[in-house]
């Protein structure tokens, strides 16, 4: 299967294992765990998340649920792997929204090497002081994270430090949300990662505390496909049949 390879290194950074002409549900056929994240609504910045595992073509919840925070601005419709949608707010480049919608987890990142941390299945990325996500939309290197040593010519004028001075991106995991083809201004380095304290909104990635960014890391496994599905409740109950999706209890 063909892959994105980015300058952090030969890391398969964005999996096309999902055929874009296929349906919704046939896509999510393809991937046995679930991340779901809900809000109460869309300007709401504390919502839940909840594991799932597909049984036998049924989707199982496994883990506790997990308190998380998403961006200052709530949620708006990103660009994932579900089709567009107007019944919401759009997901734009700063505008302090996390995205809805379908995405990918791609990959995890972390401050330390990758052997002290063995039991993280997904390729990893060590954050060392010249990792940076590309946030400018001018650059070609947009909504990628990229190595500034190993680039032979630097064309952005904005970026994410990815070693940050605090723990926040100590550990986490790439959301694919405007991943694949790029759309300048459709929104950038979306991760899930460690909350600043609980109930403190992100700029539009979803947090949570270190005990549930590890649990989640130690449990995603990229064979096995997984997604982030993250929706306001009533957006989620309104897609839930059509998505076939986990029935969660609100």
């Amino acid at each position: 299967m063909p892959c994105k390879i980015c300058a952090v290194g030969a890391v398969c950074l964005i999996p096309f294992w999902l055929n874009a002409q296929q349906g919704l549900p046939e896509m999510l056929s393809q991937s046995s765990q679930m991340v779901v994240v809900t809000t109460k609504d869309w300007t709401v910045t504390e919502g839940t998340l909840r594991r799932f595992e597909r049984t036998e073509r049924a989707w199982q919840q496994v883990g506790p649920v997990v308190s998380v925070v998403v961006g200052r601005s709530g949620l708006g419709w990103g660009r994932g792997l579900n089709p567009p949608s107007s019944s919401g707010p759009q997901k734009k480049e700063g505008d302090g929204r996390s995205p809805a919608g379908i995405f990918r987890l791609t990959y995890a990142f972390g401050y330390v090497p990758a052997e002290e941390v063995r039991e993280i299945k997904l390729p990893y990325i060590q954050c060392t002081s010249s990792v940076e996500c590309v946030d400018d939309t001018n650059s070609s290197s947009y909504n990628i994270i990229v190595d500034r040593r190993s680039v032979a010519k630097v064309d952005w004028k904005s970026s994410e430090k990815m070693r940050m001075s605090d723990d926040e991106y100590k550990l986490g995991v790439f959301v694919a949300h405007n991943a694949s083809q790029a759309e300048p201004g459709a929104g950038s380095c979306v991760f899930m990662h460690i909350w600043k304290e609980p109930g403190h909104p992100t700029s539009g990635c979803t947090a949570m505390s270190i005990g549930g960014i590890e649990s989640l890391l130690g449990w995603l496994d990229p064979r096995s496909n997984p997604v982030l599905v993250q929706l306001p409740q009533q957006e989620y109950l309104q897609k839930q049949t059509t998505w076939m999706l986990p029935v969660i209890p609100f």
